[in-house]
Parts: C-alpha cells; structure tokens; sequence
C-alpha cells in the first residue's frame, strides 16, 4: 500500500512540473487565400502581403489631400469612424459586401470621402476593405493617396494584365486599392460589359471577409453611376454643404433605388460636430 501511495504521489508531482511551451511561430497569410477563409478564425495582425506589391504611402502627401484616417491620432478620425459603425451595422444586416460613394455633381468630395472611409472600414477589426476606383472619367484615388503604381485598371481592361497584379496594398493592415490611372473612353459602355461585370461579380464574391468600396463619378454628369448601381449592393451619397441644389439632389436621389440608399453623407458643413452625419 505505501508503495502504492509513493506511485501515485511521484506521478502527481511530474504531472504538476511546468513543461516549457514551444515558441508560436507568426502565421504567414498568403495574400491570395485570405479572402476565402473566415477572418473571424485568423488574427488579422499576422497578415503579410506576400503576393501584393505594398506601396508605402507618404503622411505629408495624405494630410495635405485629407485624408485624416490615416492618422490614428487625428481627432476627427471619429466622424469616419462613427460613420464607418453605421455602414457596417446596415450592411451585416443585409449580408451586404459591396458600396458605391457616389455624389450629385463634382467636387462633393465622394473620392474623399470613400478612401477615408475604407481605411476606417480596415482598422475594423472583424474587417478587411477593398477600394476601387471606378471614376473611368475623372479617376483620382492614387493622387488622393500618392501611390507610385505602373499597372492599373487600364491594363487589366486592355487584356494587357491580370487583376492580381494590379491590387496594391498602401502599407495600411487590411486595406488594398484597386487603381485607375487615366481616364478611359465610352466608360457607360464599358461598365456595362462582360468583362467589367465578371471583375464586379468576381470581386464581391471572393472576398469574403472584405467590405468593396467603389468610387463612382457624379450621378448627374454621365450615366456610369446608374450602369453600375443595379451591380452593387447599396449606395453612399455624398452631398457638399452650400454646393448642390435642392433640385440636384432630388434629381439624384431619383436616380438611385430606395431599397439600396444605404444613406447621405453632408460634406463640408460649418457645424463642426455635424460635419458628418447619417
């Protein structure tokens, strides 16, 4: 019995040793998988673009265009952030993935608005953000970011490139950037072509961890936006404070289905704490 006792007394003092723990290795995403796996599984810091070109974008270059999410410490993040909560909420609602940022005439500030808003979309932490710049008249996303790229949108619409070698990670965690560089001819027609319908269809349906967030040109300068709004889930509107006309964005909000007026972003209002709302 005494032996018996000893036994299980030895065991219960090796099982109770503290066994060192091996070190955990960072795991390393490929970029080209992440958008089909769930990234509530995945610690999304460990992300590592691999397979997309990153280019690293200049601070100075971004404040001085405004774009004020890039900056963690910049107070009026939160009018991004407060509208980025929003978004989000009505789109899981409706298991929506895609957004276009549209606005009634130019300079409104839609291209503004929708860089600032996907890179809040990105410091989301569930959340992964694609944007596109899909302004074929008037394209300004990489000049709003400063990005040095030689491939865009342009070369993939000529046959002359595939999509994954133009995605462009702007060294911001779970963003990237579709980008057009110059300005395309018939951009209604094309828009409304197989090709272009197959890269929306492809884009929306493969990411399935990511919010796409399309920068369309004026609703009421040309008819692209309203080729394309029967392709995406729901609509921003961008309206600036003082510029466009009661009856210009009447005029717009025609244009847009009721059931995908997601809702209307005031740019450029006097009253501070208003100068965003939903």
């Amino acid at each position: 019995m005494e032996k018996i006792k000893e036994a299980l007394a030895k065991a219960k003092l090796i099982n109770n040793r503290t066994e060192p723990k091996p070190a955990v290795k960072p795991q390393v995403i490929n970029t080209k998988n992440i958008d089909t796996l769930d990234v509530n599984q995945l610690d999304i810091n460990q992300i590592e673009y691999n397979s997309t070109k990153v280019v690293p974008l200049n601070p100075g270059h971004l404040e001085k265009n405004r774009v004020i999410t890039y900056n963690s410490n910049d107070q009026t993040n939160v009018v991004f952030d407060l509208l980025r909560t929003q978004v989000l909420r009505i789109m899981e609602e409706n298991n929506w993935r895609t957004i276009a940022v549209v606005s009634p005439t130019p300079e409104s500030g839609k291209t503004f608005t929708a860089i600032n808003l996907a890179i809040s979309i990105a410091k989301q932490p569930t959340k992964t953000a694609m944007l596109v710049d899909f302004d074929f008249r008037s394209p300004r996303v990489a000049t709003y970011l400063g990005l040095k790229v030689d491939k865009s949108l342009n070369d993939y619409l000529d046959g002359n490139e595939i999509i994954e070698n133009i995605i462009v990670n702007p060294g911001i965690s779970k963003l990237v950037v579709l980008p057009t560089l110059r300005s395309i001819k018939k951009p209604a027609e094309l828009i409304g072509s197989a090709k272009v319908r197959g890269l929306i269809n492809e884009l929306s349906s493969k990411y399935k961890s990511r919010i796409v967030i399309f920068d369309l040109p004026p609703v009421l300068n040309a008819d692209d936006a309203m080729v394309m709004m029967p392709m995406v889930d729901c609509v921003l509107l961008v309206v600036a404070n003082g510029m466009s006309s009661k009856t210009e964005i009447e005029d717009t909000l025609h244009h847009i289905p009721k059931e995908k007026l997601l809702g209307i972003v005031m740019n450029k209002a006097e009253i501070e704490q208003k100068a965003y709302y939903y």
